[in-house]
């Protein structure tokens, strides 16, 4: 005896093979998701250990390092090693509203564009000039107050990790960790700009410098914990922050200077012809290089 589908059992059979595949549609989908790189999308905040925060649109994982994009076309992002992320939060900070263009042939729309630019040359005067790379900051302002840049950069680095928006757990501002009140007696009045931040820095490392006696464990600890402090313990106080602060920086600058000797070594080789006896002193001795910087011996923290 055949068999007769009557019209609900085919609406029934259409119906469960359009659920079907749906669902192999989705499952696809959510596999493909799965092989892409990690990448979150959404403004967040990326937790770092030592308290400071970096607000990014997408981060992308590339094995120990996260590439967090600052912008949401790709084109300034920042790495910064995994494993000093400790975490993610979104950032619920509102966005700035911005006001819908008016159209771009509107008589109207040109005359008010006119007018506008014209009231706010009269209010701001002339357009600013672009801000000078870091690097030439932090040149201008150790020049000004006499320091190695070398040493500037690597407090900037330990401060701040180059991020001149940066705002420590205490309210610490700018590549620098300005305190307000520092940041005030320092003429500087806007701690994220990056020439005054750097040049107020370096102001304030240069007095640490001066009231230690040229110390430079004793000025580091100073810059972190505070005069009190170094004055209270009469050498780098016994907080576990400060003394791997006070070792970071002076390893790091010891670092620099020892390959920049080496590299003006090799310098002095490579330039020195092979049959050329070496000079002699007066008294018979050989004259020998200076070094191109001089490191800096520091107790270990531990």
């Amino acid at each position: 005896m055949m068999n007769r589908r009557g019209p609900l059992a085919i609406h029934r059979a259409r119906k469960i093979a359009a659920n079907s595949a749906a669902l192999f549609f989705a499952l696809a989908v959510a596999v493909a998701v799965a092989l892409l790189p990690r990448r979150a999308a959404g403004a967040e905040l990326a937790i770092l250990r030592n308290g400071f925060t970096i607000r990014h649109e997408h981060r992308l994982m590339m094995g120990t390092t996260t590439r967090l994009y600052l912008a949401a076309d790709d084109s300034n992002f920042m790495d910064v090693p995994t494993e000093e992320i400790t975490g993610y939060e979104k950032d619920l900070s509102l966005p700035v509203p911005v006001a819908a263009p008016a159209p771009a042939n509107s008589l109207a729309s040109i005359a008010a564009r006119s007018l506008s630019a014209k009231s706010e040359l009269g209010k701001s005067g002339p357009a600013k000039p672009p801000a000078p790379p870091l690097n030439e900051v932090v040149n201008i302002a150790s020049a000004a107050y006499h320091l190695d840049p070398d040493l500037v950069n690597s407090v900037i680095h330990a401060e701040s990790g180059f991020n001149a928006r940066a705002v420590s757990p205490k309210g610490a501002r700018g590549l620098m960790q300005l305190m307000p009140g520092t940041a005030s007696q320092l003429g500087v009045d806007d701690s994220f700009d990056p020439q005054a931040n750097v040049t107020g820095g370096s102001r304030y490392l240069r007095e640490l410098l001066e009231r230690y006696d040229f110390d430079l464990v004793k000025a580091l600890a100073a810059y972190n914990a505070g005069p009190e402090r170094v004055e209270q313990y009469r050498g780098v106080p016994p907080y576990r922050e400060t003394r791997a602060y006070v070792a970071r920086i002076v390893h790091e600058y010891n670092i620099k200077k020892t390959a920049q000797e080496k590299a003006a070594k090799q310098k002095a080789a490579s330039t020195r012809a092979p049959s050329k006896a070496p000079s002699r002193t007066l008294n018979g001795a050989r004259d020998t290089a200076k070094p191109a910087g001089t490191t800096v011996a520091a107790e270990s923290p531990h």
